[in-house]
């Protein structure tokens, strides 16, 4: 028996005795406890994410007119030429790329070198960038401060799936569930409360000041809620941080595995950002009460929901086949793009539809391939395979929001005017 199997034997045991032992010490209110705790860490850790891209046609709109976009300019129908689309002279895709890309080089680096901080302080991380995102779009006094927010909520985003991804490792499969509908939720909470308060008056910048509310509740869920020997353990203990470490070149090698669940998610999240970031604002309907910033923000609120239902249904509904779930995608994301130039869907309430079933696949996507490799990988191994593999929904995000920069701007210039 060579030293890498010898290895995995004893890491594989420690792993099951400290999962028998919390098991047996753990009451069932405690347990319950660990999966509430879970979705509030999944609420509060996309929450300022969901803001960012809810808010991002107005934070574009205000930097660009030099002026805070006040409540009755946003919910006032504009006058509009039927001849022509109106669009932001920059894509929605702009923030969506300042929002995804430090995520994305996060997950790349993070398997490589985040077992060597405990995850007490991984959280304290996550929480200040969390804060420091909410105050810094609502100061912002250009677009470069308001970029900058938005990327503190992406190292917010980032660090934090890894992190309680690799963490639900340690605790039963089912807060992984739990952790995926609060992400859900927040796409859902996070839209709705955006949407909902700028329509009831209060103005974008005080909105986002009321959502500091989120990174104090996240410090409370992880530090007061979660209840777990093992968290206790893994954040104190350099003993258990050194049995549980995998090799350079264990970490490459477990890469491959994994390939197979990070393609599909890959494919379906790249379909459903080109949809929310390159096509949904201009995806407009001219004859209905709402203003063209009214329809985008409650197509978010739309799309959350289906997000919010569909990451919540693992354990009623499980998806195996999961190459199923792109191939869907991409038969939505061609009905929207061949809508935007040919216009013949007759109402925006078909749209609503085709945008909530876009939320169902996307969710069902990313709740599905976590599931699965919580029962398929070796259990020595799924720690550092859970937070590996959320490099997949990123990547297929930034590639989205890098093609429908360019794309927005075709779109537009072929017969459109700029607002």
């Amino acid at each position: 028996m060579n030293e890498n199997e010898t290895r995995s034997k004893d890491e594989l045991s420690f792993r099951e005795n400290m999962q028998n032992a919390t098991g047996n010490v753990l009451s069932s209110f405690d347990k319950k406890r660990n999966l509430i705790g879970f979705w509030i860490l999944g609420l509060c850790n996309n929450f300022a994410y969901v803001i960012m891209l809810s808010a991002a046609h107005d934070i574009l709109k205000e930097q660009e007119k030099g002026a805070e976009v006040h409540h009755n300019e946003t919910t006032t129908t504009e006058p509009v030429d039927e001849h022509y689309m109106q669009c932001n002279e920059i894509s929605t895709g702009a923030i969506l790329l300042a929002d995804i890309l430090p995520t994305l080089i996060i997950k790349l680096t993070a398997p490589f070198y985040i077992h060597h901080i405990s995850y007490r302080v991984r959280v304290a991380i996550v929480v200040l960038f969390n804060l420091s995102s909410f105050l810094l779009v609502g100061f912002s006094v250009g677009i470069w401060m308001s970029i900058l927010g938005v990327v503190c909520a992406s190292i917010c985003g980032g660090l934090g799936e890894v992190t309680y991804m690799s963490l639900s490792a340690f605790f039963d499969r089912n807060v992984i569930s739990t952790y995926s509908s609060g992400t859900g939720g927040a796409g859902v909470f996070g839209a709705l409360s955006y949407a909902g308060l700028t329509s009831a008056g209060l103005s974008p910048r005080n909105t986002l000041f009321v959502m500091t509310i989120i990174p104090v509740t996240m410090a409370i869920s992880y530090f007061g809620i979660l209840k777990s020997l093992i968290t206790s353990l893994l954040d104190d203990s350099k003993e258990v941080s050194t049995k549980i470490d995998l090799s350079l070149k264990d970490r490459f090698r477990l890469l491959r595995p994994l390939l197979k669940y990070m393609i599909p998610l890959i494919l379906v999240y790249f379909a459903e950002y080109f949809i929310n970031q390159g096509l949904m604002e201009i995806l407009y309907f001219n004859n209905v009460s709402w203003s063209i910033s009214e329809q985008y923000r409650w197509y978010q609120v739309d799309y959350q929901l289906g997000v919010f239902i569909s990451r919540s249904s693992v354990n009623f509904f499980e998806v195996k086949r999961l190459w199923v779930l792109p191939i869907i995608q991409f038969i939505n994301l061609g009905i929207l793009l061949t809508q935007v130039f040919y216009r013949y869907i007759p109402s925006i309430a078909i749209i609503f539809v085709i945008i909530f079933f876009e939320g169902l696949l996307g969710g069902a996507a990313f709740v599905n391939t976590f599931y699965q490799i919580s029962k398929e990988i070796r259990a020595e191994y799924r720690e550092y395979s859970l937070g590996a593999a959320t490099i997949a929904d990123s990547f297929g995000i930034s590639v989205a929001g890098a093609v429908s920069i360019p794309s927005h701007n075709h779109i537009c210039s072929l017969h459109l005017k700029v607002m």
